[in-house]
């Protein structure tokens, strides 16, 4: 597995943490969005098995792990601004934007907005959809998290163990009293308010990239959304991972390798 460089981005006052894996400077770079109170950490195995083939950057997003826990804007054209940004100033020509949960979501807004700046998209349980109950379920859902963690295996059990739970756990920070969050809850809620407040059908319709769309079994994205979708665009490919929940590049890496790899090798995509 390839290692990774450290780099800062800084835009606006928020510094933007980055883990850049050098790779085949000829080959089509990849930038990956963690989603909701996740970090940049959780896609080492998916960035590391695409490199030294291409270049892949991930970052942590605003308000999460090592960037700006506090910034003034969680909005989503923040976001979307920061993901330009680090394309942007570490020069990835075009790249492949591949984005989980509300990195996804991002990701699908950037592409949106910026057609031609973006060689193509992979949404992992992500969609275009309203989600009126998503600040309160986040809200509660953060709010039941044991803190304190007394110990980071401790951690690793409470977020269900294995590759996943080691993941979250690695998003932990330890200070002298217990392993605590490397964000603000109150900051998370903030972030996913918008979503709250408004759907994006018109933006995933406009999108003329490639598109790739990876669903867990077990996940979060209603199949009514996600028929509607695949209505508005009947070129998108669907794929559904057997044995996967929300965190599918957790919980099938190697599933998800072999689908990002396959769509990067399709003539039609980046």
């Amino acid at each position: 597995m390839a290692g990774w460089a450290a780099r800062t981005v800084v835009r606006e006052g928020v510094e933007l943490h980055c883990r850049d894996w050098a790779g085949d400077p000829g080959a089509r770079p990849v930038l990956l969005l963690h989603g909701l109170a996740g970090h940049a950490g959780e896609w080492d195995a998916l960035a590391g098995a695409l490199a030294p083939g291409r270049r892949v950057v991930a970052f942590d997003q605003r308000g999460h792990g090592r960037s700006t826990r506090r910034p003034a804007d969680v909005g989503r054209a923040a976001y979307v601004a920061d993901a330009l940004a680090v394309a942007d100033r570490l020069g990835l020509e075009r790249p492949l934007l591949v984005g989980q949960s509300l990195g996804g979501h991002t990701a699908l807004l950037a592409a949106a907005a910026h057609p031609g700046r973006f060689g193509g998209l992979v949404l992992v349980e992500a969609a275009a959809g309203r989600n009126e109950d998503a600040p309160g379920q986040i809200g509660g859902l953060l709010r039941g998290w044991p803190l304190p963690f007394p110990d980071r295996a401790a951690a690793v059990a409470f977020f269900g163990g294995g590759p996943a739970g080691e993941a979250w756990a690695d998003g932990l920070e330890r200070r002298p009293d217990g392993w605590w969050p490397r964000f603000d809850p109150e900051v998370m809620v903030a972030a996913i308010a918008p979503l709250a407040a408004r759907d994006h059908w018109e933006d995933w319709a406009a999108l003329a990239c490639p598109t790739l769309l990876v669903l867990g079994r077990g996940g979060i994205v209603p199949p009514a959304e996600t028929d509607r979708m695949l209505a508005l665009r009947p070129e998108v490919r669907a794929v559904s991972v057997r044995g996967a929940g929300h965190d599918v590049h957790l919980e099938r890496p190697a599933e998800l390798l072999r689908l990002v790899g396959e769509f990067l090798r399709e003539p039609h995509s980046p």
